[in-house]
C-alpha cells in the first residue's frame, strides 16, 4: 500500500531519480517488486523537494495516477533538487480527499509519508485525538489515517523532539492503539531523512560521502542496496545511515559491503 522515497545528496533532476531507473517509483505505480499489500499504486502521487536558499519545499501532488499527468514528464525533466521526498498512492478508500490526500504532508521545513494502513482506523485512534490541538485537526490537509499520523509526529517535532525521536514515538504509540497496522513512516527537513519500517519493506543506499536515498524499495539492482529489518528506525544524512531497534535503546551497525 504505497511506495515512497527520499534523496539527499547533489543536484539531479527529479526524473532521474523517480523515473528513469528500471524499477522507479513511476513504474512501481504499476509494477512494484516488492510491495506486501495492494498490486497498483494509482490513487495519486506527490514530490516535495527544496530549492537552495529557501527552507520550506515546493509540492506538486495528484490525485490520479503518476503515468496519467502529461504534465509531470516536463517538470520531472527540468527541476533539479539535492533534496527530495516523493510517493505513489494505493488509497484505502480510492478517490477520498483526492489530491489532499496524496503524500508528502508539508508544514515548515518538513515533508512526510506514510506507507502502510492504521487498522480500525478512526475507531483505533480516537483515544489519541486528546494529544491533537483542535485547531491542528480542523487543519489537518485530509481526513484519513496518514494525515492523522502526521499531525501526531508534528505535535511532537513543534513541541521540540529530534526528527527520529518523533517518529519512533508516534509509531510506538500508534501501534499500541491500534495493533496490527503498517507504519513505514519517511520524513526529511530538506538536510536529514528519518524512516521507520513497520510492516513493509524499506530499504536504503548510500554512496559513501556523496548521497543517500531510502525508499520502500530498490530502484534498480545496484548490490549495494540495503535493506532495513522490520521494527527499526533509520536516520542518515548525505553521508550516513544509523539503524537503532524500536524499542531498544542501542543502535545497531551498518551493515558493512
Amino acid at each position: 500500500m504505497c511506495r515512497h522515497l527520499a534523496y539527499l545528496g547533489p543536484e539531479e533532476p527529479l526524473g532521474r531519480l523517480l523515473v528513469e531507473p528500471p524499477h522507479s517509483l513511476y513504474r512501481q505505480s504499476w509494477a512494484p517488486r516488492r510491495q506486501r499489500h495492494g498490486t497498483v499504486n494509482a490513487d495519486g502521487f506527490g514530490v516535495g523537494w527544496y530549492a537552495e536558499g529557501d527552507p520550506a519545499p515546493a509540492r506538486y501532488r495528484r490525485a490520479g495516477p503518476i503515468w496519467a499527468d502529461l504534465s509531470f514528464a516536463d517538470l520531472a525533466r527540468v527541476v533539479r533538487s539535492s533534496a527530495v521526498l516523493a510517493a505513489v498512492r494505493d488509497a484505502t478508500l480510492a478517490g477520498a480527499d483526492a489530491e489532499a490526500a496524496a503524500a508528502p504532508y508539508a508544514s515548515g521545513p518538513w515533508l512526510f509519508s506514510h506507507n502502510g494502513a492504521v487498522r480500525d482506523w478512526p475507531r483505533s485512534l480516537a483515544p489519541l485525538t486528546s494529544s491533537v490541538p483542535p485547531a491542528e485537526l480542523l487543519s489537518m490537509e485530509a481526513r484519513n489515517d496518514s494525515a492523522f499520523v502526521w499531525a501526531l509526529v508534528l505535535g511532537r517535532l513543534r513541541g521540540g523532539d529530534e526528527v527520529g525521536q518523533a517518529l519512533a514515538d508516534t509509531v510506538l504509540e500508534v501501534a499500541e492503539a491500534a495493533p496490527g497496522s503498517r507504519l513505514n513512516l519517511l520524513l526529511t527537513d530538506g538536510e536529514s531523512i528519518a524512516a521507520t519500517a513497520w510492516g513493509d519493506t524499506l530499504w536504503y543506499l548510500r554512496c559513501p560521502g556523496r548521497s543517500t536515498v531510502v525508499a520502500s524499495e530498490p530502484y534498480d539492482d545496484d548490490p549495494h542496496w540495503q535493506e532495513v529489518p522490520d521494527r527499526t528506525l533509520l536516520a542518515a544524512s548525505r553521508t550516513d545511515v544509523l539503524l537503532t531497534p524500536l524499542k531498544s535503546p542501542e543502535p545497531l551497525e551498518e551493515p558493512r559491503t
